[in-house]
């Protein structure tokens, strides 16, 4: 663990190296007298927020003070200024030296051409994290028609689906207060929150108390339930449990629950939670031998690879955790990486659906660029 810490603490300093110089270099073409020593500082401490707001999400730590706040959310933003001030500054540096080969530049590049190219990289940067920042506020609904066959006395089911709320110094009160508006005025018969409700620190919201009193106003026919996620764990776990049981919200760790003597829902513990959640993921073939699979059955699981567990008596399979890679080229990422990343998927007709949402909140920078932070919808027809 240490040594593989020590490494991605060395690339990340050499990467932010490798960004701060090209930065500065163009800086020096408008300020020729600009000091490198303080501006190496700023830089430094701009950069070491994300190593402190990891060490801040890991922590236990009670205090309100307004710097820890700062720190934490100046961290996220910087993640995402460093992930595309790297990305685009790679880039460019590849379109220069192509540019060289081919001879379309005179060699060495000329230092007009370097400063323009890195003009059009911070416009670039500025631009992508301000659509992206926009962009994260702006929460969609989406829905999902689908059809359960089995006996039931019901003719439909509203699911309103909601996963990686990330609460914490991004994703504060406001921010659930806006879900809850959202989700009641969705009219739903059953609210379903498929994990990581918190960023790993409960001390990073800035109300819990208020928190819990918005969510207890949740409106459903027949309630709120969840599962936990990968990053509701840590140190402090049993305060995210506490929190979660007082928003009236029912907490399903690798448990069931009949509802109605109509279906019956399944929560699971994360298969992968960062640090400590309590007891260890049940196997799931012992959690779905106590259940009345005769029943529509919906199975709350926080990653979609976990589908694989199920079989053809599980009707819905509900996910959230890839965000839809959440920032492009991210997208491409888990696109690539998961069965299904994002929306519905029907392996054949006989097998369960799965629906995999991109999230509500944002995990790291609260940035949607090529996505979109959103509460599914899913219109359960019972034939």
């Amino acid at each position: 663990m240490i040594f593989a810490f020590l490494c991605i603490f060395a690339l990340y300093a050499a990467t932010n190296y490798y960004i701060a110089r090209k930065i500065f270099k163009w800086l020096q073409h408008i300020f020729p007298n600009v000091t490198g020593i303080l501006y190496g500082v700023i830089y430094s401490l701009c950069a070491l927020t994300i190593i402190i707001n990891l060490l801040l999400s890991s922590s236990a730590m009670t205090t309100d003070l307004s710097i820890v706040n700062f720190l934490g959310q100046f961290g996220d933003y910087w993640m995402g200024i460093y992930f595309y001030l790297l990305l685009l500054l790679i880039l460019s540096d590849i379109i220069l030296l192509v540019s060289k080969w081919v001879k379309i530049i005179p060699s060495p590049t000329p230092a007009r051409v370097i400063f323009h190219t890195r003009s059009v990289v911070l416009v670039l940067v500025i631009g992508l994290v301000s659509y992206g920042i926009y962009n994260a506020n702006q929460l969609k609904e989406v829905t999902y028609p689908i059809q359960i066959h089995k006996n039931t006395s019901l003719d439909h089911l509203n699911i309103v689906l909601i996963s990686d709320l990330h609460l914490g110094y991004i994703n504060d009160v406001k921010f659930i207060e806006d879900v809850v508006d959202r989700i009641n005025g969705l009219q739903p018969d059953i609210v379903l929150m498929t994990g990581d409700i918190f960023n790993g620190n409960y001390y990073a919201l800035s109300n819990p108390s208020k928190g819990m009193e918005l969510l207890s106003t949740i409106q459903s026919t027949y309630g709120v339930y969840a599962c936990l996620g990968n990053h509701d764990a840590g140190r402090s776990y049993d305060e995210i449990v506490n929190f979660i049981d007082k928003s009236n919200i029912k907490l399903l760790n690798d448990e069931h629950v009949v509802i109605d003597n109509q279906f019956v829902v399944v929560g699971r513990r994360d298969s992968s939670p960062i640090g400590n959640q309590g007891n260890p993921r049940a196997i799931t073939s012992e959690v779905m031998s106590k259940i009345d699979t005769n029943m529509p059955v919906i199975v709350m699981d926080h990653q979609p690879t976990n589908m694989i567990q199920y079989g053809d008596d599980v009707d819905l399979i509900i996910s959230g955790h890839t965000h839809q890679g959440q920032v492009f080229p991210g997208n491409l990422i888990t696109n690539a990486m998961f069965t299904v990343d994002y929306g519905h998927y029907q392996k054949n007709s006989n097998s369960p659906h799965v629906i995999v949402t991109s999230g509500a909140g944002t995990w790291g920078p609260p940035l949607r660029i090529g996505t979109n932070s959103e509460i599914a919808l899913i219109k359960a027809e019972f034939k």
